[in-house]
């Protein structure tokens, strides 16, 4: 099973390790390209950040964050994304990532594992422009 129950997303978050989710697609301006989210440990608390990076249409690139950014500004910023808040409760980050991300109560993973909801959307988008 991939997805955590919110009960071990807590657990991975006390135990000091960030976890993430694939968000989809999305429109920056005439660009298109994707969006992840992570909630991660760090010095008293928990950051969460959000990645708008293009869309490599490989399903055998999974390391979201190496995908270059959408915006030519945050450029700098690879695998960092926009920092969106910090809080010390890790359920109120959680709170904020689904809030301001559109990220799913029920589509969280450990670090590192959301790039196979991206092979999977990659894989059905092809599979939708099939004759």
């Amino acid at each position: 099973m991939r997805y955590l129950t919110r009960p071990f997303v807590l657990g991975a978050l006390a135990r000091r390790k960030g976890v993430e989710q694939f968000v989809g697609p999305i429109n920056l301006g005439r660009e298109r390209g994707i969006r992840w989210v992570a909630v991660w440990p760090w010095q008293d608390g928990y950051n969460v950040s959000v990645h708008d990076v293009q869309d490599l249409n490989d399903e055998d690139y999974r390391d979201l964050s190496v995908f270059p950014p959408l915006d030519p500004e945050d450029e700098d910023d690879t695998g960092y994304g926009r920092m969106i808040g910090h809080f010390r409760d890790p359920a109120e980050a959680l709170w904020l990532a689904e809030q301001d991300t559109g990220a799913s109560p029920d589509r969280w993973v450990n670090h590192g594992v959301a790039g196979d909801d991206y092979a999977d959307f990659v894989l059905a988008k092809r599979a939708q422009q099939q004759p």
